[in-house]
């Protein structure tokens, strides 16, 4: 088959690779009719990758049509169209029974001291081949798969993978009143999604912060109050403009779904990219041990929101040294949840949404949809925020 592969930084190939088959019996095998380009693929590009080995299959956002299903699989059968989350969890550990799949005990990458095992996404998380690739190999199928109606386009299920629940986890997380205010830092695909998010489920206020033009103007045409972090001379300016809308005290929530890759964090980014160029033997070790992350979004959001509100963190942070000002924090009775989406968990509350009156606006979500042979520039594309590039749908 066709498979999109991590070579390097910056470098990702389109390759033929091995098929997936059935290895355990509750595995299945699901032939991949579209398969989205996330952000957190973006850090496996540049940031992560002493964690990867060239070869690896990249993609954890895949809808299709089951091709086979091992003894262990009551519940799914060759020809079912299915939406695959990114994680991988077994739904009846003590974790996955308490809402936590992404802490699955089953699948827990225990050698590396992490969670729940992911598709596409390093050795960290298990090294799985991931789904921007013509077939995938699912284990955990008696739990994982989520199934749905033929007739709409995969457009209208396939977010369910990823974009959704991480959005409406994070507006979960948020804990907005009824009536009350939240700031999303950043405005691609999730952030986008949790603006949306926010406001159908009642949110008055959403403000939302970037300095893309594309995605301002997206998140505007759907309500939301933005701010263009190019009209301000620095985050103070930002802060105080998003306070004079919110009484002087800021506003109750804010998501933070910009992670790592944050605009303004220039020594943070050297540390990166020093790490990222030196051999996977030295840089490895040297990430896990002394790693930092672009901390700019995350200070804005502890500086933005009022006391006593919280923030809420979707965007991925893999630092192990990074300064928290725990002083500030403590002193504004900031309350600050975090973590990969657990996609099982929010699925029923999000599926009512997906109706043909689309109040999500999943439909046209995508900015773009390619072929699988075109994965190289869609990367690239979706990095350097080209051509008005938000969210990138592959279709093998």
């Amino acid at each position: 088959m066709r498979a999109v592969t991590w070579q390097g930084k910056r470098d990702v190939r389109v390759e033929t690779v091995p098929d997936p088959g059935i290895q355990e019996p509750t595995d299945a095998v699901v032939r991949i009719t579209s398969s989205g380009l996330c952000g957190s693929d973006l850090h496996l590009y540049e940031v992560l990758t002493p964690f990867m080995t060239p070869g690896d299959i990249l993609g954890h956002e895949p809808i299709g049509v089951v091709e086979e299903v091992g003894a262990g699989v009551p519940d799914l059968q060759a020809g079912d169209r299915v939406v695959v989350p990114f994680q991988i969890a077994c739904g009846n550990c003590w974790m996955c029974l308490t809402g936590l799949p992404t802490q699955c005990e089953t699948t827990q990458v225990t050698g590396e001291g992490m969670g729940a095992a992911l598709f596409g996404y390093t050795r960290l998380y298990g090294a799985v081949p991931g789904a921007q690739a013509e077939y995938l190999r699912v284990p955990q199928a008696q739990y994982g798969p989520i199934k749905i109606p033929d007739g709409p386009a995969d457009d209208r299920f396939v977010y369910l993978s990823d974009v959704l629940p991480t959005a409406w986890q994070a507006v979960r997380y948020a804990e907005v009143p009824e009536g009350g205010s939240v700031a999303v830092l950043g405005l691609g695909p999730i952030g986008d999604m949790a603006c949306r998010v926010a406001r159908v489920t009642g949110a008055e206020r959403v403000f939302g912060v970037d300095l893309v033009p594309e995605r301002l103007r997206r998140a505007r045409e759907r309500g939301v109050e933005t701010f263009d972090l190019r009209s301000f001379d620095d985050e103070k300016e930002l802060v105080a403009a998003i306070r004079d809308r919110t009484d002087g005290r800021g506003p109750d929530a804010v998501i933070d779904a910009v992670g790592t890759e944050a605009h303004g964090s220039a020594a943070a980014r050297l540390a990166q990219q020093a790490s990222a160029l030196l051999p996977r033997k030295l840089g490895a070790p040297l990430a896990e041990r002394f790693s930092v992350d672009r901390l700019a979004a995350l200070y804005t959001a502890i500086d933005l929101v009022r006391r006593g509100g919280t923030i809420s963190l979707s965007g991925v942070y893999g630092g192990m040294a990074d300064p928290i000002p725990l002083l500030t924090l403590f002193d504004k009775q900031i309350q600050i949840r975090m973590g990969q989406a657990n996609v099982r968990r929010w699925t029923d509350d999000i599926l009512p949404y997906l109706t043909d009156e689309d109040p999500l606006g999943v439909d046209d979500f995508a900015t773009h949809r390619v072929p699988l042979s075109e994965a190289p520039h869609a990367y690239e594309m979706f990095q350097q925020k080209q051509d008005g590039a938000v969210k990138v749908l592959m279709k093998p």
